[in-house]
């Protein structure tokens, strides 16, 4: 059984994290990069990646995280063709 994460059980940088992604507005993504420095620690963008796959909650739209170098990446709830349909439906164009 894969462990949920949720904002209530979770560290000051993960809440710091899943504050940001929240706030990313449907058909616009941010990479992985730019979720760590807007948390606060610009360093910390593989740790973003950890938070994102592990992320259950559908209040946190993790599939709007993508890479630095133009990949979508994967997605945790039905992999990487899901997380392109998801942006598309939103709007989000390639």
């Amino acid at each position: 059984m894969k462990k949920k994460i949720s904002p209530r059980n979770s560290s000051s940088f993960s809440r710091r994290v899943y504050a940001v992604v929240t706030k990313i507005p449907r058909g616009k993504v941010m990479t992985y990069k730019e979720v760590a420095a807007a948390a606060g620690s610009p360093r910390a963008y593989r740790g973003v990646g950890t938070l994102m796959s592990k992320n259950y909650n559908p209040k946190i739209p993790c599939h709007r995280v993508v890479r630095s170098d133009g990949k979508i990446g994967d997605y945790n709830r039905g992999g990487m063709h899901r997380k392109i349909k998801l942006l598309r439906e939103e709007g989000y164009s390639f």
